[in-house]
């Protein structure tokens, strides 16, 4: 079943071409990472796709619904408030950098959006959150603040938040760049648990070795295209565009 089917994305800064033409779907239960050099729109389409930016052309269909769509005369048209809201709520977005709130216990990060977004009472939403905690190794921490956590139990929390509030698609936006090396292992431990549980993932990654291990299908993007697209057996190990195989050869 196709949950993201996304048609000639187009996205500018001040003139600059950012996405150019972007097109790709993600089926049920699929892993998709996008790699790519800096720059080349990867965080920006993930930002598109979970509404924080706003397209200049193009379609995005999420679990059947139209988020925005180009009209023949080139008019961008989002969908009315209530369809947005129900896509918004089907992606889930983990940020690079937490994006915790620094005033909130931990339990109180991953409760809080339950209660206001989704209207669950307290009981339950601390419930989850501490069904999501256990899960994430987390269970003694519920009453700390993310000040007193390193870096990667922050990003435990920031996905435990994403996922309690039922995303269809989780989509991880460079979830280890902001980790020191020897935390990075524990975050791609989470992920590839969830990808064994076939959660449906949009994942980000400067980690070349996890998307391979970890994918279905892998997008290299570069410069704002998707210059090459394929099952990671393919890409990693025969790669058929040159920058491709560029980029690639400095990870060897």
């Amino acid at each position: 079943m196709k949950i993201i089917n996304v048609e000639n994305l187009e996205k500018s800064f001040d003139g600059l071409g950012v996405l150019k033409g972007i097109s790709f779907t993600l089926n049920e239960g699929e892993v998709l990472s996008i790699i790519g050099p800096s720059g080349s729109g990867k965080s920006t389409l993930l930002r598109c796709l979970t509404q924080l930016e706003k397209v200049d052309g193009g379609k995005i269909e999420v679990c059947g619904k139209t988020m925005v769509e180009t009209k023949e005369n080139g008019t961008v048209n989002y969908s009315d408030k209530q369809t947005l809201q129900e896509v918004r709520l089907n992606l889930g977005l983990v940020f690079q950098n937490f994006n915790l709130f620094p005033h909130f216990s931990v339990l109180r990060n991953i409760t809080e959006a339950q209660m206001h977004v989704l209207k669950r009472s307290k009981k339950e939403a601390e419930e989850l959150g501490r069904a999501l905690l256990k899960k994430m190794g987390l269970e003694e921490k519920e009453k700390a603040y993310p000040n007193q956590l390193s870096g990667g139990q922050q990003q435990r929390v920031s996905i435990a938040r994403a996922l309690a509030l039922n995303p269809t698609v989780l989509c991880f936006d460079e979830p280890t760049s902001a980790l020191d090396p020897e935390l990075t292992g524990e975050i791609l431990k989470v992920i590839k648990d969830l990808a064994k549980e076939k959660m449906t993932m949009v994942v980000v990654t400067h980690e070349m070795a996890f998307a391979r291990d970890i994918s279905d299908r892998v997008i290299f993007m570069d410069d704002g295209v998707i210059a090459e697209e394929g099952k990671p057996e393919d890409l990693f190990n025969n790669p058929q565009n040159p920058r491709t195989q560029r980029f690639l050869n400095r990870y060897e």
